[in-house]
């Protein structure tokens, strides 16, 4: 089965972000965005950030530098501390979430770098379903979006299985078919290729490049510079101040040595030669990239 065969529902019934906005280019746009934790500490400071209609964004940075939060800023889940998040052309508050929080996340899928923080469900069946249940779908059509994203992810086999048993690689189509049950126009993932093994890594690689491929917005933050080369059309870099560092295409940011050793994206190599101790930047990522032909299956794992 083919992801784009998966049935869009019924979107009539939608509130407050469909019937309120008209069309707009822009799907997010930060104006000035700072977010503070409860503590006083900043993770993000004074963002101005745009994302468009189908476009593909890698926010770049090293740990600790704010991506995380960002992408939870354009999912809802945090507000700013000041500045303005907008969605659609419409600007996200909490008041907005408390009257119809699924209308938004119909439209914008978020995918947690540790799948299990997303992951609470006793079955994977229950896992992949419990979105589209929470819409009011009728039940055949929850039926054919969950079958459909199983099949999709090539995880048949796991609908009866907790997903704490699963290994992580699992774990993590299990997080991405929950989001395609809802077949949502944006996706937002946080370290997509994160702790998986070089198999599943280039599985999930192939997967984002299918999204793509389907005309969906992708936002994803990472540090792998590979996945900003491969799948971007944009690039953001965030500072260790908690600042962008920088905008632009993936292949000029990745050729900025100084701008990547000043945000701890890559470090300084130190050997020796002839005697002597010479330094240069040390990458750990070579672009050699050949997509898995279509209807090829990963292994699980």
């Amino acid at each position: 089965m083919e992801i784009n065969s998966l049935a869009s529902g019924d979107r009539s019934n939608l509130p407050l972000l469909e019937k309120t906005q008209g069309p707009t280019d822009k799907i997010f746009e930060l104006r000035e965005v700072s977010y503070n934790y409860l503590d006083g500490v900043s993770a993000l400071r004074e963002i101005n950030f745009t994302v468009t209609r189908g476009e593909r964004v890698a926010i770049l940075g090293a740990n600790g530098s704010g991506k995380s939060t960002l992408l939870k800023l354009l999912d809802g889940l945090y507000f700013p501390t000041a500045g303005e998040v907008r969605a659609f052309g419409v600007p996200l508050t909490e008041k907005m979430f408390q009257d119809d929080a699924y209308a938004f996340h119909r439209r914008v899928g978020l995918v947690f770098q540790d799948p299990d923080v997303q992951l609470f469900s006793p079955t994977v069946w229950d896992e992949v379903a419990f979105a589209p249940l929470q819409l009011g779908l009728p039940r055949e059509e929850v039926v054919a979006r969950v079958e459909g994203a199983l099949e999709v992810l090539r995880i048949e086999s796991l609908r009866d299985r907790a997903p704490y048993n699963l290994s992580e690689g699992e774990k993590k189509k299990v997080t991405l078919a929950s989001i395609l049950s809802l077949d949502p126009e944006v996706w937002l993932l946080d370290e997509p290729t994160a702790n998986l093994d070089p198999r599943t890594r280039g599985w999930a690689i192939d997967f984002l490049l299918s999204l793509a491929e389907r005309g969906k917005t992708l936002v994803v933050a990472t540090h792998d510079l590979e996945i900003a080369d491969i799948v971007a059309r944009q690039a953001y870099v965030m500072g260790e101040d908690h600042r962008l560092a920088a905008r632009g295409f993936p292949h000029e940011i990745l050729a900025d040595d100084e701008l990547l050793l000043r945000t701890n994206l890559i470090h300084q190599h130190r050997h020796l030669h002839a005697g002597a101790e010479h330094h240069h930047p040390h990458r750990h990522w070579e672009t050699h990239w050949h997509p898995s032909p279509k209807g090829s299956e990963a292994e699980e794992g």
